[in-house]
């Protein structure tokens, strides 16, 4: 069992940070059940169960919250709860009758857990918006891309999931281990803006002490060095080289050949960077990326060869530690991070919306009579 086993959280189901980090939680454990729009359930195979893999590990069952004993269901679920999580724009669930003092109301212990991009307040807070934007506004989009071109979009790693799943579960987790404390619940205001912010203090302390420029793919980190980027090998293929440390860099001009070449330049002059990608960039051409991970693989290089989403299911290291597992006939990564007792494990397959509302309800202390009279008023689904 994981070590939030016995945790029961109630999430109220959105797209993005919200899913991930509910995913995140189940793995670890928790007890989640997911509530649907009672408009979204429909009737599904549970042979064949739906491929949203960030909806795997909790039951889901569906309520109408904008019929007043929906909302009585939810808060009644509120009251057994540890944690209620939801992702829409501020205000919403104070007009539906299930915001933080409502549910406070219900359980003065509860931990309210909220999702948004901009946040609860701020000239943005009540626009639409996606990753893309956020991370844009937070200062983390800019310096990510090469030198004279435009920013790149690091998929939605870094809003969504980064800077707001991840957040919103470690918060959780902390207003988890206060409310068991102090007795008292309260809200964890989760802004993807704010996470993604946090998320490049590193280079906020690189730029105080002036070894970081402002103009994109000029830094090590950015593309800008010879020793920390992507090449392009002789198939077309790629490898990744990471060779910081100067003990690193010895290693990388052993195995490649690059120290058998004349004139090379101190490893951190800048000014030099330009010219010796293009000369790592022709040695790199030479070979092949087997050819390259045969000889640079487990060293001290620091080297690892690009692959694709199936190719990392395969790779021998990641075959050993069971990174990738299948869920339902679903290839997917496995729970992280791992622990040496209560080890985590997926809860299984995504429920298809509202597949589960009678289970869950009787086991919330609702008998067949009233599950019949909700479904009969429209409550549930």
């Amino acid at each position: 069992m994981g070590p939030l086993h016995g945790v029961k959280v109630i999430e109220l189901a959105g797209i993005g940070p919200g899913p991930f980090c509910a995913m995140m939680l189940s793995d670890m454990g928790a007890e989640v059940i997911r509530v649907e729009r009672s408009a979204a359930v429909a009737p599904g195979d549970p042979a064949n169960p739906p491929k949203d893999v960030l909806a795997r590990g909790r039951r889901s069952i569906g309520v109408d919250l904008k019929n007043p004993d929906g909302v009585e269901v939810l808060l009644k679920l509120v009251e057994q709860a540890d944690i209620i999580m939801e992702g829409f724009r501020p205000g919403v669930t104070e007009r539906l009758g299930i915001g933080p003092e409502d549910c406070l109301a219900r359980n003065p212990k509860i931990v309210y857990g909220r999702m948004t991009g901009w946040g609860q307040e701020g000239p943005y807070a009540l626009a639409a918006g996606h990753d893309i934007n956020y991370i844009a506004l937070a200062g983390a989009l800019g310096p990510i891309g090469r030198y004279g071109e435009a920013p790149v979009p690091p998929l939605n790693l870094v809003g969504d999931f980064g800077g707001g799943g991840m957040y919103l579960a470690f918060g959780l987790v902390c207003g988890l281990l206060e409310a068991r404390q102090s007795g008292k619940g309260q809200v964890v205001d989760t802004a993807m803006v704010d996470g993604a912010a946090s998320l490049m203090n590193m280079f906020w302390g690189m730029k105080a002490m002036g070894i970081w420029n402002d103009e994109r793919g000029t830094n090590m980190l950015d593309t800008g060095s010879h020793f920390y980027d992507v090449y392009e090998c002789a198939d077309g293929e790629f490898i990744s080289l990471g060779s910081i440390e100067p003990q690193f860099y010895s290693e990388l001009l052993r195995l490649s050949g690059l120290g058998e070449q004349a004139d090379l330049p101190h490893q951190n002059d800048r000014a030099q960077w330009p010219a010796m990608k293009v000369r790592v960039g022709e040695l790199i051409k030479t070979k092949t990326r087997d050819e390259w991970s045969a000889l640079m693989e487990h060293s001290d290089v620091c080297f690892a060869p690009v692959l694709s989403m199936d190719e990392a299911v395969t790779h021998p290291h990641n075959v050993e530690r069971g990174t990738f597992i299948e869920v339902g006939g679903m290839t997917q990564a496995a729970p992280a991070p791992r622990f040496s007792r209560t080890s985590p494990e997926v809860q299984g397959p995504a429920s298809y919306p509202g597949a589960d509302t009678d289970s869950v309800l009787a086991d919330y202390g609702y008998d067949a009579d009233t599950i019949a009279k909700l479904r009969d008023v429209g409550a549930i689904a």
